[in-house]
């Protein structure tokens, strides 16, 4: 497979700064909505909250990662990088692969629920057990992934660790 001139490998890599950092700030967003926005002062307010934190789960994050995914893989493929040649490649690899299935299967769901929860019971929804426990789940859980999307991008600039043999 022929691999990418330096304009194309150039224009790649912007491509793959842009969806990290729309990855990076829509967990950064999603988090802050949760603390920053405040006790709402009724049922319709709280919905929309929830709901406003599942529009960004749904587009920015999710279609910023899987964009992430694609173009790392092209970057991988297409370029003298690999897959598989430096550590940190490795390592970055298996953080992004570990961090889209988390918050698809552990983060993704409770967010989603949260605006279902909220519509029904209204303002008594933080007194509901399952509400308490996702706003909880998703705080945590999305503080691991920030940390995590913040370590792949400091080794991306350091390139750390030797090369495989």
């Amino acid at each position: 497979m022929k691999k990418l001139g330096m304009r194309g490998r150039k224009g790649l890599k912007i491509v793959h700064l842009i969806l990290a950092g729309l990855w990076l700030g829509g967990a950064v967003t999603l988090n802050l909505m949760v603390l920053a926005l405040g006790p709402a002062e009724t049922g319709p307010e709280l919905y929309g909250y929830d709901l406003a934190r599942r529009f960004v789960d749904d587009f920015v994050i999710v279609p910023a990662a899987m964009g992430c995914l694609v173009s790392g893989f092209l970057i991988s493929w297409l370029t003298p990088w690999g897959f598989f040649r430096h550590r940190w490649v490795t390592v970055k690899w298996a953080l992004t692969v570990a961090c889209i299935l988390i918050g698809v299967i552990v983060l993704g769901p409770p967010v989603n629920e949260q605006a279902g929860i909220s519509e029904t019971l209204g303002l008594l929804a933080p007194d509901n057990a399952e509400y308490a426990a996702n706003r909880l789940s998703t705080l945590l859980g999305g503080l691991a992934l920030i940390l995590a999307i913040l370590f792949m991008l400091v080794i991306s600039v350091l390139k750390p660790w030797q090369k495989n043999k």
